[in-house]
This record gives structure tokens, sequence and C-alpha cells, in this order.
């Protein structure tokens, strides 16, 4: 008895999540799916964005390192060369002073040394991150321009689709075909089958995600592989330019 009621449940809940899924307006369908991934490109260039600016926040501090250490390497010399000075005048004491200070600029310089080289670490990843996220952008950008081209054909498909449905019912009310029950015909039966296969087919398009994504890689190869040509083509015209004397 169990086993009855819930396989009658099952049944019913498929009956009235197919009669809601067959009313469903495809172009809102459509739309929201567009909308989607209108909103997943923002949130993917957002983070780009934050990926790119915290590399240029690190080029700014590696910048302010090297320039740190360069002082502190420039004051080191300095305070070693007065040292020696002093020290030729016979002002041990002022010599003393001088290689103090010196000692100081050179540790100072050493631990200045060490960050600019964890900054220069974390600028190169930082730096191939942001590589990654600006190919990623573009990729998406490419993907979501395909996307609302196939939106345009799919609602053209759409209407075109709608005018044959409305043509069909005037069709079948003249010749008097049109059931005057509540029992659908075959003929009704297979088209819904074959509409929501349509559909299913549309939507599959829409999604198919990996192939465009192989599609645009190709082509991103090929801009690669001209643009790597043009460079070298430049780099030989310029070695070609005599210099001047």
């Amino acid at each position: 008895m169990f086993k009855v009621i819930h396989r009658t449940w099952r049944y019913l809940v498929a009956a009235l999540s197919g009669r809601l899924e067959a009313r469903k307006d495809p172009a809102v369908q459509l739309e929201q799916a567009i909308q989607e991934a209108k909103e997943q490109h923002r949130l993917l260039t957002q983070q780009a964005a934050a990926v790119i600016g915290h590399e240029h926040e690190l080029g700014m501090k590696y910048a302010r390192a090297v320039e740190e250490a360069e002082k502190l390497q420039d004051n080191a010399r300095q305070a070693v060369l007065l040292a020696e000075q002093a020290r030729a005048a016979d002002d041990e004491k002022r010599a003393r002073s001088f290689e103090d200070s010196a000692q100081a600029f050179a540790t100072r310089l050493v631990a200045a040394e060490d960050t600019m080289r964890d900054l220069a670490g974390m600028l190169e990843r930082a730096r191939e991150t942001s590589a990654q996220a600006r190919t990623s952008v573009e990729t998406n950008a490419l993907m979501l321009q395909r996307k609302l081209a196939e939106r345009m054909r799919l609602l053209s498909q759409l209407d075109q689709a709608k005018m044959q449905e409305r043509y069909n019912k005037v069709t079948g009310d003249l010749t008097g075909l049109s059931p005057s029950t509540g029992t659908p015909t075959l003929d009704e039966v297979r088209e819904k089958i074959e509409v929501r296969y349509a559909r299913a087919l549309g939507e599959a398009e829409i999604n198919a995600g990996s192939v465009e994504a192989r599609m645009i890689e190709v082509e991103r190869a090929t801009l690669d592989t001209q643009g790597a040509a043009r460079l070298e083509k430049i780099k030989n015209d310029l070695k070609a330019v005599p210099e001047e004397s």
C-alpha cells in the first residue's frame, strides 16, 4: 500500500512539474540566462580588477623598496668614506663614529634587501595571476558576445514558432480537425514533445560553454601567433635601420 501511495505521489509531482515547465515563457527564460551570464561577467571583471590592482600595489611597494635600498647603500658608502677621511686626519673618535653609522646603514640595508627580494617574488606571482585574470575576462567577454548573438537567433526562431503554432491552430479550426473534447490527439502530443525537444536543443547550444571555450582558445592562439610574427618583424625592421654615427 505504501509503495502504491509513493508511486502515485511521485507521478503527481512529475505531472505538476511538467505543467509548470510547459507554462514557462521561453523568452523570459532566455532573458534570465542572458542576465545571469552578464552578472557572472561583471563579477569576473570585478575580481580581475582587484587582482590587477594588487599587482600595481605590489609594483609600487617594490619600487619604494628598491629606492630605500639604494639610499641605504649610498649612505653606508658615504659613512665609510667619512670614516677614512677622519682617520687620515688622526681623528679616531670621529672615524669610529662614522664606522658605527656605516654599520647601522649596512644592517638596515640587509633588511631592506630581504624585503625587496620578498616583494620581487610576490610581484612576479601577481603578474602571472594578473595575466590569467586578463585572459579570463577577454575569453568570457567573447563567450558573452556569442550568447547575445545566440539570443537574437533563438528569439527570432521563437517568434517563427509562435506564428507557425497560431497558423496551425487557425488551420485546424477551419478544417474542423480541432478536438472537441479535452483528450489530446496524437499530433498534439507529438507536437508538445517536439517543442520541448527543440527547446532543450536550444538550451544545450547556449550551455555548450566547453565547446565555445575551445573555439575561442583556438582563435586566441591564432591571434597570439600573428602577434608574435608581427613583433619579430618589428624587431627585424629595427635591426635593419643603420645606427647614427
